[in-house]
């Protein structure tokens, strides 16, 4: 059992009031908060041992080269890959999956094909159509149900001996739907497909282990699990890793330079041109450490009573309708009430000082295809109480009755 007030201690965010409100802060999917030894660590690095990395002899290089490459372990363990190399460490996700994106431009060809899903955020869908517009591979998409989940009938019939890339998110961030990724990426690759998989939602709630999944690459963002922003990573397989070219040109990446020719540096800085987020890397490493001390297993026990709770008491509302899976899915829930624009919900709900997320989620083939301009998306996390959960019921009966 986790000890919410004691957790909620450690996050000095939760402390403010928002328009005279204790703030309530139900939009974990778009960010997390962090925790002050997060806070701290950031801190610590620019007052006491601020230095570039991998590039001087002197004592505070050392110092913060230890650190960071400390953090890359600590992700290497978290995520269980094989090789410390493994983990490119980026600015985030988006930047990841463009990483992984250009790279294959080298590889496809006229007529290849590539997968997606219509659960994808917009950062897993862009990067795709460029690379299809490069290459003139051909894009599609395996459809979803009413319900929100994929339909993996019609993902067996979309692959074939021309497909050459899958690229899925574990959770989706507009309505919570965990995708059945190990069946995609074993089905995939009987196909010799390679397999990306968008983390970004799925890590905040889930041990992932890479390994296990045999995915060929993997992405994150280190704000979603209470890091910093402007900090991520990508798990490569050593092998692709090896395949793919240089993202960018630079400082770090190479290992000789003449105007001749350039070498470039061994994984994993081939990929990690110019001066990095060293702050934001150590702080991510301490951000797993803080959520690996509460324990994963714990914060998805207690995140699925906060959102049995919630959706239970949402569905008691005259006119709401639930958008994506009831089981089967993160803590996330995205939601309309009939009559009613999502966005003057949360308009007048922040007045109560309750923080949801309004509009599309980045997710625009989502709401196309339920016909609707967006939801309101309420996304809890480990540090949020089921009191907050009852004073946002009342909040959303309050706003519908004002607006209807």
């Amino acid at each position: 059992m986790l000890d919410i007030e004691k957790i909620r201690k450690d996050f000095p965010i939760l402390k403010r009031k928002v328009n005279s409100k204790p703030l309530i802060y139900f939009d974990n999917a778009a960010t997390s908060q962090k925790p002050q030894i997060v806070i701290d660590s950031i801190v610590d690095y620019y007052s006491n041992y601020n230095a570039n990395i991998h590039r001087g002899v002197h004592t505070l290089s050392q110092e913060a080269t230890n650190a960071y490459e400390e953090a890359r372990i600590k992700i290497q363990n978290h995520f269980n890959a094989e090789k410390s190399h493994e983990i490119i460490l980026t600015s985030g996700t988006t930047h990841s999956i463009n990483l992984v994106a250009t790279g294959f431009t080298s590889f496809i060809q006229k007529g290849d094909e590539i997968i997606v899903s219509a659960l994808e955020h917009h950062s897993n869908i862009v990067p795709w159509q460029m690379l299809c517009e490069r290459t003139e591979a051909v894009l599609k998409v395996i459809p979803i149900s009413l319900k929100g989940e994929l339909i993996m009938e019609e993902f067996d019939k979309l692959l074939s001996k021309n497909t050459k890339l899958v690229f899925v998110n574990h959770v989706s961030n507009a309505l919570g739907t965990i995708n059945p990724i190990k069946e995609i990426i074993d089905k995939a690759h009987s196909f010799g497909a390679a397999v990306l998989i968008d983390g970004a939602q799925a890590t905040p709630h889930i041990k992932i282990d890479v390994q296990e999944l045999d995915c060929d690459f993997y992405v994150c963002s280190a704000h979603k699990l209470c890091g910093p922003t402007g900090i991520g990573m990508l798990y490569g397989k050593e092998e692709w890793l090896n395949k793919l070219p240089p993202y960018q040109g630079g400082g770090e990446m190479i290992a000789t330079v003449n105007f001749e020719k350039t070498t470039y540096a061994d994984l994993p800085y081939k990929f990690e041109a110019g001066t990095p987020n060293i702050s934001g890397g150590i702080a991510f490493g301490v951000a797993l450490d803080y959520m690996n001390g509460i324990g994963f297993e714990n914060i998805a026990t207690y995140e699925k009573e906060l959102l049995d709770l919630a959706t239970k008491k949402l569905l008691e509302i005259e006119g709401i309708k639930i958008y994506g899976p009831l089981e089967n899915k993160a803590s996330v829930i995205s939601f309309n009430i009939e009559g009613i624009h999502p966005f003057d919900i949360g308009t007048i709900i922040d007045k109560l000082g309750i923080a949801v997320r309004t509009g599309h989620h980045c997710t625009q083939p989502i709401m196309d295809f339920y016909k609707i301009p967006g939801t309101i998306r309420a996304s809890f996390s480990f540090y949020n109480t089921k009191e907050e959960i009852d004073i946002f019921i009342e909040a959303v009966k309050r706003a519908r009755n004002m607006l209807l």
